[in-house]
């Protein structure tokens, strides 16, 4: 589809997702897909670094996840106050994972289309999983889990229900302590899942508007703004994980 023959068709083309189903069972293949991929090149790349692991001559690969990792680490032992074998892996993967579905909305926005126009389809597709609400409420609610794990299994259920019933105005007030750490609780995920989707979103419709502009004008404005949303990419993936060590850790905290 050519911009200029009706921009908000356009739009909509791009922002359609590649369904299959209807109503609540409807699968959007390629949140799937392109969730798989960028999983699938994480791990091939982790396994390729594991298996050549060295201290001598480290290669460019090595020496950059071993950056990455150091960078994560400092960022777990400065934020959660505990011990667990869990958090700083889990902490790893959902920056990579985040940062690599991020880094898809770099990819050209009519590059689907004209893949599709060569196989002689009409591809609906999004490109980047994290544009997606069913992406990111799916990690957020997945952490959402982990917090209620983490609080049990350091307080107990019994101590637990405490924090719901008696927090924060004592026991005269239980129905007002359980409506506000509901609140606080439900805040969590919302706010994780929300403010990803958002960025993601506003970032990938900015291209969109972009490649409406005349040919001449699109690399004055998709080469800053490419070179800007690498950083916006890198903190919200950054924000999305340290969000996630910081609530792991307020859960097993006491007070």
């Amino acid at each position: 589809m050519v911009p200029s023959d009706n921009p908000a068709m356009y739009i909509q083309h791009h922002l359609a997702n590649w369904k299959m189903g209807e109503g609540f069972w409807t699968w959007h293949l390629d949140t799937i897909l392109f969730g798989m991929l960028t999983a699938f090149i994480l791990m091939y790349f982790g396994r390729k670094v594991a298996k050549n692991l060295t201290s001598e001559a480290p290669t460019g690969l090595q020496s950059f996840m071993e950056m990455i990792v150091e960078f994560v680490d400092g960022q777990v032992k400065e934020s959660f106050h505990g011990h667990s074998k869990l958090v700083a892996p889990l902490a790893l993967t959902i920056f990579a994972w985040v940062f690599l579905m991020n880094a898809m909305d770099l990819l050209p926005v009519d590059l689907l289309s004209f893949i599709g126009g060569v196989l002689g389809l009409e591809l609906h597709a999004k490109v980047v999983p994290t544009t997606d609400l069913n992406t990111t409420f799916a990690m957020a609610i997945s952490v959402f889990v982990l917090i209620v794990y983490f609080s049990i299994k350091s307080k107990g259920v019994i101590g637990f229900g405490k924090e719901f019933l008696y927090i924060p105005f004592g026991k005269y007030l239980m129905p007002v302590n359980i409506v506000m750490k509901l609140v606080e609780e439900l805040a969590k995920p919302v706010s994780l899942g929300m403010r990803l989707f958002g960025n993601m979103y506003a970032g990938e419709l900015i291209f969109l508007l972009i490649a409406l502009l005349p040919f001449w004008v699109q690399p004055l404005l998709s080469t800053p703004w490419a070179i800007f949303h690498i950083l916006i990419i890198t903190l919200q993936a950054f924000i999305f994980m340290i969000l996630t060590i910081v609530y792991l850790s307020l859960a097993i905290e006491e007070h």
